[in-house]
């Protein structure tokens, strides 16, 4: 993990990072269609490590860290080390992200892309990227969640962004965004809620 950057996080009272084992498995059961999965996803809130698999075309890096384990919960070094890999490209800012929604990314890669990495597209977003972007699509929002480290736009190299955006919303948890002509699902840690 890079030492210059200046690392927040989302804990709670105690200081330690949210969700945890009952937050994961409600995450895993939240939605009608994980339903379905639901053997898979309890086995891997319950027993298995959580690690994220994820390439950033961005910066050319692949990341593939442990976060969470069954005996030591959130490792905040590793989440360091994932926050680095989603940082804003474009001046290298990092924020700690949010435990929330990396369990969320977990849960589609369980899901939809066991053993293969999704490509994270945009990760944080420093305001002042956020608000360059802006200048160029009114689809960045002025308080978007990628400036909280909040949220991930992500595709499969070799899926379709249909099925994405559908296991996303099988989890009842967050924003999920639907962007099928720019080909990647946005996913958000805020209020539950959907459109395209």
């Amino acid at each position: 993990m890079r030492t210059d950057a200046t690392l927040q996080g989302s804990n709670n009272e105690e200081g330690q990072p949210e969700l945890g084992r009952r937050g994961f498995l409600k995450l895993a059961v939240g939605g009608l269609g994980a339903l379905t999965l639901m053997p898979a996803l309890l086995e891997a809130a319950i027993r298995r490590d959580r690690y994220l698999l994820f390439y950033n075309p961005n910066t050319g890096e692949s990341i593939r860290q442990v976060y969470w384990t069954p005996r030591d919960g959130y490792i905040r070094e590793a989440i360091g080390e994932v926050s680095w890999g989603l940082r804003d490209h474009h001046n290298d800012q990092v924020k700690l992200f949010d435990t929330n929604v990396l369990d969320q990314l977990y849960a589609l890669q369980v899901q939809i892309s066991p053993g293969r990495p999704v490509h994270v597209i945009s990760g944080y977003r420093s305001q002042s990227t956020n608000s360059m972007l802006r200048e160029h699509s009114r689809r960045v929002a002025r308080n978007s969640y990628h400036i909280q480290a909040m949220a991930l736009d992500i595709r499969l190299p070799d899926g379709r962004v249909s099925d994405l955006y559908q296991a996303a919303r099988s989890l009842g948890a967050g924003g999920v965004g639907y962007y099928p002509y720019s080909n990647f699902v946005h996913v958000d840690s805020g209020p539950v809620r959907y459109w395209s």
